[in-house]
């Protein structure tokens, strides 16, 4: 059965970007009759906005999506994510670490999607470091290649050891990192099926690896990436650069539902359109590819 997820991170207000991949995650599991789960990904607590988890699902049934049981909190799920980080260093795949971004990006590393790879200073023995308190990082091998087939973006193969490397888990300041919640969260959930921006689409090996070696026996996840929506800049759509609350664009959610159907290859207009009568005429296949530009 399907099963797919809305995982907004409440650091701010729902903007059209958020709203753009939401709703193909929401008309994705609607078509398909399967169930989608609501998760707050609230672990960056020095990030999450109080009150914003309420706003964006106040905003996400204005637009006319909804979602099935009650919502889960990454915030409440720490014994999961302790539980999974005991496994992995149980099989020899993590490591203390206490280098800092500057002396990473000091040793000259090649960059992979994220930026420097990680030289592996600490990855045969441990640099204690005063005043530092270690993060936990990923031990990749050689033989960690992942291929995967996106429904959008098709054939993606990445070798994490060699374009990647040794990643973090949880962080020095003991955060969760992204890559391990999320991945702990769609094992335990059930998620079959996954659509967002195509600004993870590197990430997402990673997410695979790791879900391989916390159980060899989970299905494969499938996975669709939507382009991003771009200002008149050329940057992606973020609260941390000020995007506009869809609220406060001053429209109605059936012309918001139409421009990100219009703007998605989804229908030939942007003409307004209920989520609803959307739903009839979702295909996937139309989606497009390529990022949409919004002008001033």
């Amino acid at each position: 059965m399907y099963v797919g997820r809305l995982a907004p991170s409440p650091t701010g207000h729902v903007h059209l970007g958020i709203a753009r991949s939401s709703l193909v995650a929401w008309l994705d599991a609607r078509a398909a009759g399967g169930r989608l789960l609501l998760r707050i990904e609230d672990i960056d607590g020095p990030r999450t906005v109080e009150g914003a988890a309420d706003e964006m699902m106040r905003d996400f049934a204005w637009l006319g999506l909804d979602w099935d049981g009650p919502p889960t909190f990454q915030s409440e799920r720490t014994a999961l994510y302790e539980a999974a980080l005991a496994r992995l260093a149980a099989s020899n795949r993590t490591y203390p670490c206490t280098c800092s971004r500057k002396e990473i990006l000091a040793a000259s590393a090649p960059h992979g999607p994220d930026g420097p790879r990680y030289p592996g200073t600490c990855r045969e023995g441990f640099v204690p470091r005063s005043g530092r308190t270690p993060a936990v990082r990923f031990r990749t091998r050689p033989d960690d290649v992942v291929r995967h087939d996106d429904r959008r973006y098709g054939p993606l193969v990445q070798n994490v050891f060699d374009e990647v490397g040794d990643f973090v888990l949880r962080r020095a300041d003991g955060l969760w990192a992204y890559q391990l919640a999320v991945t702990v969260d769609d094992l335990e959930q059930g998620v079959t099926d996954i659509v967002r921006g195509a600004d993870l689409l590197d990430s997402t090996p990673r997410q695979l690896l790791l879900r391989s070696v916390l159980d060899s026996s989970a299905a494969p996840l499938r996975t669709m990436h939507v382009p991003l929506v771009l200002d008149a800049s050329g940057q992606r759509l973020a609260k941390r650069h000020r995007a506009q609350p869809i609220r406060a664009l001053e429209r109605t959610p059936e012309a918001i539902v139409g421009w990100l159907a219009w703007s998605l290859g989804l229908v030939d207009e942007p003409e307004p359109l209920a989520t609803h009568a959307l739903l009839a005429r979702y295909d996937p296949e139309r989606i497009r590819t390529t990022p949409t530009h919004l002008d001033a």
